[in-house]
Formats: C-alpha cells, sequence, structure tokens
C-alpha cells in the first residue's frame, strides 16, 4: 500500500459535516491526534505548574507545526488547543486582567483551521472541566464556563466538539447537555480507569451515563497507559451493550506505562512531570494498543499526553488495511523496522521485522532499581477535596432551606 497524503483538495467548513465522520466510524476508522498540551511543555512553550494554553496566543507557530505534524502523522481530526482554557481556570492561573477564555478559544481555532486548511480532516472544539465544580459552585456556574467557550467555537465553525479529561460523570453530564445546545455532535471522553470516576462511579455507569445524556462517541482519554485503557473501555463497551446503547467507541490514552497506579493515573508515579521519559511507551506498544482497541469495536483511536507525531503514525500505520492509505509521514517510514534492511551494518539488518521488534522489552538503561514508589498523596488530597466538596454542598443545601 503506497502512502497518500490526508492533505488533499481546499477545506471548506460550509461542506463537511459529522455524518461524514459518522460514516467513517461506522464503516472505518478515524485517528485521532495526540498530546498537544505536553508535547508544547517539553519545547519550552508550557508551564507545567499551570496546565494553561496560553501558548495560542503567545507562540501560536508552536502550535500550529506541532498540529501540522499531527496531520501529517495521519490524524482525521485536529482538536483546537484549549485545554484548561475555561476563564476561572485562566484566572486563577494568570491572574486576573490576563489573556481571556475568547481570546484563546478564538485563536485556537484559527490556528486548527489553518492546519485543516488542505486536509480531509475534521476539526473539533475541545472543552474540558472547570475549576467551579471542584469548589463546588453548582450546575449553572459550570455551565457558564463551558458556554464562553462554545460561543467562539459555534462562532469560527468547528465541526463537532469533544468534551474531554472530566473526572467526574457529574461534571461530564452538564457538560454535553450544554454542548448538545449548540446543535453540534459531542464526543465525550473521561479521565478514568477500570476503578472509575473520583466519586467511585464505575467505568460503565459513566459510559452508560455519558450515551443517556447525549454523547454521540465515548470513551476514555488520557490519565492512563494504553493497557488500562484497553481494560477500561472492554467494561464500558460491556456496560452500553447490557444496557442496548451503542454510541461510537474512542479511546485517548496517555504515552507513559503506569500499571498499578490509583485514581490519578500517571499522576501518581514519582516522575510525574519531568522524569517520565523511561516509561514512554514505543511505536510498536502503539500498533499492539491500536490493534486491540480496533478489535473490541473502538473507532476513534488517537492518543492524550505523551503521544507524539510518532505515536499517531504509529496507530495510522497498524490501520492501514481498514483506512485505505498509508499516512504521508510514512514516507520515509516502513512499519516494523523494515528500513533497517538497507542498513550498512549487518547485526543491525538483522532487526528488521516484526518479530524483532514485536518481542523486544525495552530497557531504561539504568542499572540502579527505581528510588521511589507510587505517590500515594495524590488519593489522600482526593478524600479530603471530595470531603471538602462535600461538606460544602450540604451548607449551601442548609442555606437554602
Amino acid at each position: 500500500m503506497g502512502v497518500v497524503s490526508n492533505l488533499g483538495e481546499e477545506r471548506q467548513f460550509v461542506e463537511m459535516s459529522f455524518v461524514l465522520y459518522s460514516e467513517r466510524l461506522r464503516d472505518g476508522v478515524v485517528v485521532g491526534d495526540g498530546g498537544v498540551i505536553f508535547a508544547l511543555e517539553r519545547r519550552g512553550y508550557v508551564d507545567a505548574g499551570k496546565w494553561t494554553p496560553e501558548v495560542v496566543v503567545e507562540h501560536p507557530e508552536a502550535v500550529k507545526q506541532l498540529q501540522r505534524e499531527f496531520l501529517r502523522a495521519g490524524s482525521d481530526v485536529i482538536q483546537t488547543f484549549t485545554y484548561n482554557g475555561t476563564q476561572d481556570k485562566l484566572t486563577r492561573a494568570l491572574g486576573k486582567n490576563t489573556i481571556s477564555c475568547q481570546q484563546i478559544a478564538d485563536k485556537a481555532c484559527r490556528i486548527a483551521e489553518e492546519v485543516a486548511k488542505k486536509g480531509d480532516v475534521l476539526i473539533a472544539g475541545s472543552i474540558t472541566k472547570c475549576a467551579s465544580y471542584k469548589d463546588g459552585k453548582g450546575k449553572a456556574a459550570v455551565q457558564a464556563q463551558i458556554r464562553s467557550q462554545l460561543e467562539l467555537f459555534t462562532k469560527n465553525k468547528v465541526d463537532f466538539l469533544i468534551a474531554e479529561l472530566y473526572f467526574h460523570v457529574e461534571e461530564m453530564e452538564w457538560a454535553i447537555e450544554e454542548a448538545l445546545k449548540t446543535g453540534l455532535e459531542v464526543a465525550a471522553t473521561m479521565g478514568i480507569g477500570g476503578k472509575g470516576d473520583l466519586n467511585g462511579v464505575p467505568a460503565g455507569e459513566c459510559a452508560v451515563r455519558m450515551a443517556k445524556a447525549g454523547a454521540k462517541v465515548v470513551g476514555v482519554n488520557c490519565m492512563f497507559d494504553p493497557d488500562e485503557t484497553v481494560n477500561t473501555i472492554k467494561e464500558m463497551k460491556i456496560a452500553l451493550d447490557d444496557a442496548g446503547l451503542s454510541p461510537f467507541l474512542m479511546t485517548q490514552p496517555n504515552g507513559f506505562f503506569c500499571p498499578g497506579a490509583g485514581k490519578y493515573g500517571y499522576l501518581s508515579c514519582p516522575e510525574f512531570p519531568f522524569a517520565l521519559e523511561p516509561r514512554v511507551v514505543t511505536r510498536f506498544d502503539v500498533h499492539r494498543y491500536a490493534r486491540a482497541v480496533y478489535n473490541l469495536g473502538v473507532r476513534y483511536i488517537g492518543g492524550c499526553c505523551g503521544f507524539e507525531p510518532y505515536h499517531i503514525r504509529a496507530i495510522a500505520e497498524e490501520l492501514a488495511e481498514e483506512r485505505g492509505k498509508m499516512p504521508l509521514a510514512s514516507e520515509k517510514h516502513k512499519p516494523w523496522g523494515k528500513n533497517l534492511e538497507t542498513s550498512y551494518n549487518e547485526f543491525l539488518r538483522k532487526r528488521a521485522g516484526r518479530d524483532y521488534w514485536e518481542n523486544l522489552i525495552p530497557s531504561s538503561g539504568r542499572l540502579q532499581p527505581p528510588s521511589h514508589p507510587y505517590d500515594l498523596s495524590p488519593e489522600n488530597e482526593l478524600y479530603k477535596k471530595e470531603t471538602a466538596r462535600m461538606s460544602m454542598g450540604f451548607a449551601l443545601m442548609e442555606e437554602n432551606n
């Protein structure tokens, strides 16, 4: 199969529709993009203490270049880089009288549109959890924060919406409800593993509630590695089947192995966020992940934090037959190490092929064992925060009565 670019005719917003991608989800597969915020932190454009997206205003060319690389690697969807872009989060992180939610959403949409101009791709407006929920301010306050982003997404004519990385299914339901008022289709993915959301709601129940709330696509993203993601989406699918629901399924895991982590996933890794490199999944791990979730019925397959363009290329290459094409980034790359067939070194030529790379267990290169176990403080902090939030809610109820 030859390389076929997904950089085609001039993109026309008025002619694009999520219906077209519903057909592709039903009959083939949609490849998502990767982890923009983590990649930009490594490149020096994002503050790892705040994780806010002001880079779209300060250094738009950095965002644009990374999204171009994801497109070239095979992404069928470009998400607006608006993660943590609600006004309450921005004010808390950056202070008052700084870059606004509207500025970020508008600029992110314009960057995504420019990247997607010559591609057979859709643009997804990305909405995420907001500080107002954690502060116990209630449904109206949470939806008001989301609404400020949605207004810019509809103005800039994104093709559909992704509500991603929610830790509480209740907040996700509120987000879906508000997002559907735009008339756009909604995909919904939670940052959870097999232990469920931070209130203890099982993953399967979360999936059912997202589907009943009106999400066309449901799944998980970010906080857990590909292996845990496979297990979680399996649990979600079983629950959805039992409930007689059939939304499309979506997975976008992080790119760091964190087996046995708690509900906060890779945040519990002692290496987070500055020394995670030894845990990075290989392109061959991603081949395995892509095939596993595809066989489970997942049709929107991408990655989140830690997924670089070469990881996305691995998804596109693994599912090239199903997609009917190879990504443009495969022009210089042959799957499963076959480039080594032309190596000048005989010992490297012996590594050319699937058998070698599929069975390789990589070394970290360090002789010492790890110095720190998983950090339990996120779990303890979670308990304290949830207790405080519930107390605040009870206090408000007493006042109202």
